[in-house]
């Protein structure tokens, strides 16, 4: 029961090795380009890998299990409206983005409609992302209070410390190179624990189908707004919803902007895509696994909170040493996305809200200073909703609610300036307005399930804003939509 002194040595190796490979990039960092955008000399495949890790984070690892155990396959469905999402992205926004050098999603904002709306957009992805992230951290505090006994709060600063060593000297160059080696260490010690799960469970796979063969259910046609995992909530929502995460978040559009041509950022984006499916998909079926195994041994204490079902079995029932990879295997997915956050976060800051007034006072150097310590100030914000987060029932159903409240206003924004010629910077800015504050109420008083709020969002938000901007219009040009 618990960890012993092989479990911690591992533990603490990985994070004093991970933070000293992340730190080793600090000499490759000039200016603001390398430091956010890497030179743009990373290869697509290494995009790709830095997209997985960055979108899988702790409550992924921890929260999907238990979603499975709880229910079924049926979440798969919202995978695949992430691969359709995926897609429309490469056709649509990539080549947008690919026009002219931009260092986050929101100068293309300015670039279509005004300083506005790309201060608007821009804020809102800070909120939404600073909100989100706290969620994500109160995650990483899940598995290091189970271990270390260290209490919620110490637990999510032992950790943003040291994520924030190598984020705050390696750029992104740092940030995308441990993201590699640390998907390869989570998915790598997720399969060891798959198989030791398995052969815990009396009869092996026979044994699960016959407890748990239900479970495997994949597709859901129900028409239950309510329900957030169906064909039509998963695909059709998912869809909107990758949209919105993959293609106006700075979290990941930032790793599209950093590939060395809009070939090798599609191809990293819809490779990524193939690989968060499988991944997924274990998850799931780890969650089954777990659900066998309780069912076979009714007397064995099971947690009553299903996000600690995964972490309060590697620490009990895996041997030493394995406890120790699966608790750093963990670990990886958390601070790969928690750099990736800090990263995008202190680039939007930089790039949309003090380069403009700046740029002509400081040197790249000076720029590149206080890029870094925007990063410190944006990893001491996200402590204070990962605080907060305690007690949240499943963090990773919190964590996309919060993120898909904002996200429809955000994609409906960037679909007009895409999408339309009629569209202006007024409509933008009263569709955006309206977009959210219709979703605040939604989620306030609706039932609606999640999965539904980018679409709904994205429509309210685009509808209102191009009637506004027909409204506030000057006499349209020849040709215009």
């Amino acid at each position: 029961m618990g960890f012993n002194w092989l479990d911690a040595t591992i533990v603490i190796a990985y994070l004093a090795a991970i933070t000293l490979y992340g730190s080793r990039f600090r000499k490759k960092q000039q200016s603001i380009h390398t430091y956010f955008l890497g030179g743009r000399k990373t290869p697509a495949w290494a995009l790709s890998l830095s997209i997985v890790a960055t979108e899988t984070s702790t409550f992924t690892i921890i929260s999907t299990p238990g979603i499975a155990f709880a229910g079924n396959m049926s979440f798969l469905q919202l995978v695949i409206g992430y691969l359709v999402g995926r897609i429309f992205i490469s056709f649509v926004l990539i080549p947008a983005y690919f026009k002219g050098e931009m260092y986050t999603a929101y100068e293309l904002m300015q670039r279509r409609f005004g300083p506005r709306t790309k201060h608007a957009t821009a804020s809102m992805f800070l909120i939404t992302r600073a909100m989100a992230d706290g969620v994500r951290m109160y995650a990483i505090a899940i598995v290091v209070g189970l271990v270390l006994g260290s209490g919620d709060i110490w637990s999510i600063l032992i950790i943003f410390v040291l994520t924030l060593i190598y984020t705050f000297e390696g750029g992104l160059t740092a940030v995308i190179w441990t993201d590699v080696v640390q998907l390869f260490i989570y998915l790598g010690c997720t399969m060891v624990a798959f198989f030791a799960i398995l052969g815990l469970i009396p009869g092996g796979w026979h044994g699960v189908f016959a407890v748990a063969g239900h479970k495997f259910a994949f597709w859901n046609f129900s028409l239950d707004f309510q329900v957030p995992y169906t064909f039509w909530g998963g695909v059709i929502g998912g869809t909107f919803l990758n949209i919105a995460s993959h293609g106006v978040d700075q979290l990941i559009v930032q790793r599209l902007l950093a590939a060395r041509n809009e070939r090798d950022s599609k191809i990293a984006l819809l490779s990524s895509g193939v690989i968060i499916l499988l991944q997924f998909a274990l998850f799931l079926i780890v969650g089954i696994l777990l659900f066998s195994f309780y069912s076979y041994h009714p007397a064995e204490m099971q947690p009553t909170d299903y996000d600690r079902i995964f972490p309060a079995f590697i620490v009990t029932y895996l041997p030493h040493g394995i406890r120790g990879l699966m608790v750093a295997a963990i670990l990886a997915a958390a601070m790969s996305t928690l750099s990736g956050s800090l990263n995008s976060l202190a680039a939007t800051t930089t790039v949309d809200f003090l380069r403009p007034f700046i740029k002509k006072e400081l040197s790249e150097r000076d720029q590149l200073q206080q890029s870094r310590w925007i990063t410190v100030f944006w990893g001491i914000v996200l402590i204070i909703p990962a605080v907060l987060s305690r007690g949240v029932k499943s963090v990773l159903e919190v964590g996309l609610t919060i993120a898909s409240i904002t996200y429809g206003s955000m994609l409906g924004t960037f679909l007009l300036g895409i999408m339309t010629r009629r569209a202006n910077e007024k409509g933008s800015i009263i569709g955006m307005a309206v977009g959210l504050l219709s979703m605040l109420a939604i989620w306030s008083f609706g039932t609606i399930a999640f999965t539904w709020y980018v679409l709904i969002g994205t429509a309210i938000t685009f509808a209102t804003g191009y009637v506004a901007s027909l409204c506030f219009s000057r006499q349209p040009a020849a040709g215009s939509r």
